[in-house]
C-alpha cells in the first residue's frame, strides 16, 4: 500500500470558505478515514488563522488521492492550492495527539 502526503496552501478567501463548509469537511474526513490516515490545519502560530493543511493518505493511486481532494467540501481552487507527493515512511507508528 502506498502513502501520499497532500499539502494545502490557503489564500485569504479560504477563511470564509472554511467557516461555511467546516462541518461538512469534518464529516467528509470521517467518512474517508479508511484512506485519510491523518489530517489537520497549519497556522503560523497557535493563535493565528489557518494558512493551509496536510493529509496523509493511504492509497495505491495518486489519481484516487486527487479525486479525494476534489470531492472534499473544502475544495475550492480559487481559495486553496494543493500538491500531492508520494511518501516513503521510515517509521510505522503514529503518535496520539
Amino acid at each position: 500500500m502506498s502513502y501520499w502526503v497532500v499539502i494545502f496552501e490557503d489564500t485569504d478567501g479560504m477563511l470564509a470558505h472554511r467557516k461555511a463548509h467546516g462541518a461538512a469537511h469534518i464529516a467528509y474526513l470521517r467518512a474517508n478515514e479508511d484512506q485519510i490516515v491523518t489530517a489537520g490545519g497549519f497556522r503560523d502560530d497557535p493563535d493565528s488563522t489557518f494558512v493551509g493543511g496536510m493529509w496523509i493518505v493511504r492509497n495505491a493511486s495518486k489519481h484516487h488521492v486527487e479525486a479525494l481532494v476534489k470531492n472534499d467540501p473544502y475544495y475550492n481552487p480559487e481559495c486553496r492550492r494543493f500538491r500531492i507527493q508520494f511518501w516513503g515512511k521510515a517509521i510505522d507508528r503514529m503518535v496520539s495527539v
